[in-house]
């Protein structure tokens, strides 16, 4: 999955051309790919050229898209020392996409409808809305409205007072965006404008057997768990989210029980980290981060399981988000939900994470013995 501004999506896959063959093309660096496809970066923010000269990232950190105008509403900012942005396209279809992301862009505070679209694309709407599906993995009401939220949350972030970013980015009344507000951002408009002012967040950061752990809290409980290999990027990442509290790192040992407990952990020393939490998120979310604790160590669950399981079995989609959106790994354990075929699916921590903490915990099983990892196909083993 990927965020498509707080819209919850599924990245599309670039027709005809195999994930392999992407990555290869990254992996080489090959400029003949430039304008076929971009690729972008969790763990930087960035969005590239296949072409570009920057350090290659991990595999696990990459995500393909056949526009740019995907790659930017996924939350990815253009690498600045490539300018993917300005890449000429190569593919009839995804200049026609673009140009409709464009008439969109100018349209904010009156979105055009499909009909008018395809008028001034001059193709029918079954098809605009299935090539726009297809190459942007939302629809054009859902890009609209993802495009919306961005810039109020740009407005907001520059100093303008709700009311005027609500009508800036183009909201005809706070009613509406209050109804968006929810399921978009995880808290009222007025809280986020605040970015964690008045709050303290201490934090820690240690080697672990998952590269760098990072732990941060509040005086309520753990605020964010992260796992990656660049301990600078990681508090860059903590900042980013909050970036008007006041952040320090952690130098009286209030942290060190937390963080012992989640070493212990991933050492196998323990079933389960149970730690005090200050967490948002909206009450969907917390309805599917509750469901997941409810998963027994050893065991794992589809997404389309959890959402029967909080009475909402179409929301498998919304599932798989808030999975993606989960602020404390490890204590909340999203890495216990798979496909429903078994594969393990993606992990925002990285696919190899997933599969070590899914065989660490193995060791944790119910009386009935059953490994999971006899259930999964061979090549996840």
């Amino acid at each position: 999955m990927s965020k498509i501004s707080n819209v919850t999506t599924q990245t599309p896959a670039l027709p005809g051309i195999s994930e392999d063959t992407l990555w290869q093309a990254v992996r080489t660096r090959d400029a003949s790919f430039d304008g076929v496809f971009y690729y972008g970066v969790r763990t930087t923010g960035v969005y590239c050229r296949p072409g570009c000269a920057s350090r290659q990232p991990q595999r696990a950190n990459v995500s393909f898209f056949a526009l740019p105008e995907a790659a930017q509403s996924a939350g990815l900012r253009a690498c600045k020392r490539c300018r993917p942005e300005v890449v000429a396209l190569r593919d009839p279809q995804a200049e026609l996409i673009q140009s409709v992301c464009r008439l969109i862009d100018l349209n904010l505070e009156e979105p055009p409808s499909l009909a008018r679209l395809g008028q001034q694309t001059q193709i029918s709407q079954f098809h605009l809305q299935r090539l726009f599906k297809k190459l942007m993995g939302i629809t054009p009401r859902e890009y609209s409205e993802a495009r919306r939220n961005e810039k109020f949350k740009a407005e907001i972030q520059s100093g303008r007072s709700v009311t005027g970013a609500m009508y800036e980015a183009g909201y005809g009344s706070s009613s509406r965006l209050y109804e968006k507000a929810a399921v978009q951002m995880g808290m009222t408009p007025a809280t986020y404008r605040k970015g964690g002012a008045g709050m303290l967040i201490s934090f820690t950061i240690a080697p672990s057997p998952l590269g760098q752990l990072l732990v941060a809290a509040t005086e309520k409980g753990l605020c964010a768990v992260r796992l990656g290999d660049d301990a600078e990027a990681l508090v860059a990442g903590l900042r980013a989210e909050f970036h008007q509290a006041e952040i320090q790192q952690d130098t009286t040992a209030h942290l060190s029980a937390p963080l012992q407990t989640l070493l212990a952990y991933l050492a196998g020393q323990l079933p389960h980290p149970a730690l005090p939490l200050d967490v948002q998120g909206t009450a969907f979310q917390k309805r599917v981060w509750e469901e997941l604790r409810r998963i027994p160590v050893g065991e794992t669950a589809s997404y389309s399981e959890v959402a029967e399981r909080i009475g909402q079995p179409t929301a498998t989609r919304a599932v798989a988000r808030a999975c993606a959106t989960n602020p404390v790994a490890l204590v909340i354990p999203c890495h216990r939900v798979l496909r429903a075929d078994g594969n393990l699916s993606g992990y925002r921590w990285g696919r190899e994470r997933k599969q070590k903490l899914l065989r660490q915990e193995s060791n944790f099983l119910s009386a009935s013995g059953e490994n999971i990892f006899d259930n999964l196909p061979q090549g996840e083993k």
